[in-house]
Parts: C-alpha cells; sequence; structure tokens
C-alpha cells in the first residue's frame, strides 16, 4: 500500500512541476501538443517495447487499451474546447472532480461500492474543486463548463480502463507503454483539431526547448505511476488523492508566483479540497 501512495506523491510532484512551468507558455504554443510529441518521441519506442514484451497480452488487455486510447483523446480534445472559452483556472478543477462518476460508475458496472467515508470524503473533495472553478470570474463559463464536463466524463472512462488493464501490465515499462498508446491517440486527435483551426499541422509558436523536454518526461510519467497505484487502491481513489496536486499548484501560484487574484476563495476551495482528502484517507 506505501507503494501506492509514493507513486501518487511521485505523480503529482512530476503533474504539478509542469503545469506550473505551462503558466509560463504563451498559449498559442498549445504546450500539450509540444508536451505529447516530446513524451513519443522521447519515451515511446522503450515504453511501446516493453508493453509489446512484458504485458500479459488478452482480449480484456486490447479492449480495455482501445477504450482508454479513445477516451484519452476525447478528453485532451475537450480541454482544447475548453480552453477556448475559459482559463484553467476554471476549466481544469471540473475536469479534476471526475472520481465521483468513477465511484459512480464503479458500482453501476463492477457492483463494486465505496464506504460512506470515502464517498463523503470524495464528495467534499469534488465540491472544493468546484468552488475552486467558481473563483475564476474570466471567460464564457456558459460555453467552457459543459466542454469541461465531457472531459470529466472522459477521465472517468479511461481511468476504468486504466484499472481494468493494470492487473496485465506487470513492470513500469509496460504501463508507460500502455499510456503512450492512449497518448498516440490524443496528439493524434489535437493534431487533427489544430489543423481544422490554424490550416497547420504544427503550432505556430514554439515553447522552449527546455519546457518541451520537461513536459515530455513528466506528462506520460506522472499518469504511468497513477495507473500504477489502481495495482493497490480503487480507481476513484488514486484519481482523487492526486487533486493534492491543485491545492499544492495553488498555494505555489499564490506565495511563489506572487498571483493574488481571488486569493482568499482560492485558498478556502483549496482547504475544502484538502479535508476531502483527509476524510477519504482515514475511511478508505
Amino acid at each position: 500500500m506505501n507503494g501506492a501512495f509514493v507513486a501518487i506523491a511521485l505523480s503529482v510532484l512530476m503533474h504539478v512541476s509542469w503545469n506550473l512551468l505551462a503558466r509560463h507558455v504563451d498559449t498559442r504554443c498549445n504546450y500539450l501538443w509540444w508536451g505529447l510529441l516530446a513524451h513519443l518521441v522521447l519515451l515511446g519506442p522503450w515504453s511501446l517495447w516493453h508493453l509489446i514484451a512484458d504485458s500479459r497480452w488478452n482480449t480484456e488487455l486490447v479492449i480495455a487499451m482501445l477504450i482508454s486510447a479513445a477516451a484519452n483523446a476525447l478528453y485532451f480534445s475537450a480541454l482544447r474546447k475548453a480552453y477556448h472559452f475559459a482559463p484553467v483556472a476554471l476549466v481544469y478543477p471540473v475536469a479534476r472532480s471526475s472520481p465521483v462518476l468513477i465511484a459512480i460508475w464503479t458500482l453501476l458496472l463492477f457492483n463494486q461500492g465505496i464506504s460512506m467515508g470515502a464517498a463523503v470524503g470524495i464528495g467534499i473533495n469534488a465540491i472544493g474543486l468546484w468552488i475552486l472553478a467558481a473563483s475564476s470570474r474570466h471567460g464564457d463559463t456558459r460555453h467552457a463548463i459543459p466542454w469541461a464536463i465531457v472531459a470529466a466524463l472522459a477521465t472517468s472512462v479511461y481511468s476504468l480502463s486504466d484499472k481494468t488493464a493494470v492487473v496485465y501490465l506487470p513492470t513500469f515499462g509496460s504501463q508507460l507503454g500502455f499510456i503512450t498508446v492512449g497518448y498516440l491517440a490524443s496528439f493524434l486527435a489535437l493534431t487533427i483539431s489544430q489543423y481544422r483551426e490554424l490550416k497547420s499541422m504544427t503550432p505556430h509558436h514554439r515553447p522552449k526547448l527546455v519546457y518541451i523536454l520537461i513536459g515530455g518526461c513528466f506528462i506520460g510519467t506522472a499518469y504511468a505511476l497513477v495507473v500504477r497505484a489502481m495495482l493497490q487502491l480503487p480507481a476513484a481513489y488514486v484519481v482523487a488523492y492526486t487533486n493534492a496536486g491543485i491545492v499544492l499548484a495553488t498555494v505555489l501560484s499564490i506565495w511563489v508566483f506572487k498571483e493574488t487574484d481571488n486569493r482568499l476563495s482560492r485558498l478556502f476551495a483549496s482547504c475544502v479540497i484538502t479535508i476531502g482528502l483527509i476524510v477519504l484517507g482515514i475511511f478508505r
């Protein structure tokens, strides 16, 4: 069990690192596109080799992989659509409220419930995320929120298929390879969307090389660690625990980067999220 929490902690640190870097990248660069490309180039060949060589292949793994790939593509496409209408501060917390949906699907589809205390913790966590989203008063909420909800739905789908697949992925290399397949689908979806908008296969602007390299090393690795943690914990718990990264990013943005807009509301939301995680930790 301790290994799962170590994996989650490392994932949170990586996720926060590349997200904070993304704040300094021109939005016209489409940083996610560059980060996914860097992952595919830097880690893709090695991880795909281990996926092929290490996995215990069967029909269930193949179906889960296809579902995860499709849901990942939908997730990134929905986020990109949402970001056209509102900033990350509004969109991303809504998308990260997916543990509520994961718990519901797990009960309905697999007849696997969670304790009442854990359900309360996940619910409090989601409330904190929505308060955090509401603290951002910029953007076209009416058009952004539906796309953010689609992203949350996609997250709930690929989280359950990831949970199904991970029992057949015995090594970290195979787990990262599984993520690479999903990210390849996401990269292709973003490229198609970008071409429709810009008539170009690549963004018109490029981030600094160091930002691209860090994104490539962290984006996929962070989520492979999440999948690894699902070997020991329910998917809803793992995804909820990773929301600690939102709390950390909020605190760092206020105290280190001096982003003081709606500071009290954001700190209150972070406290609510943290309380939800504590309750989940006690009653899991």
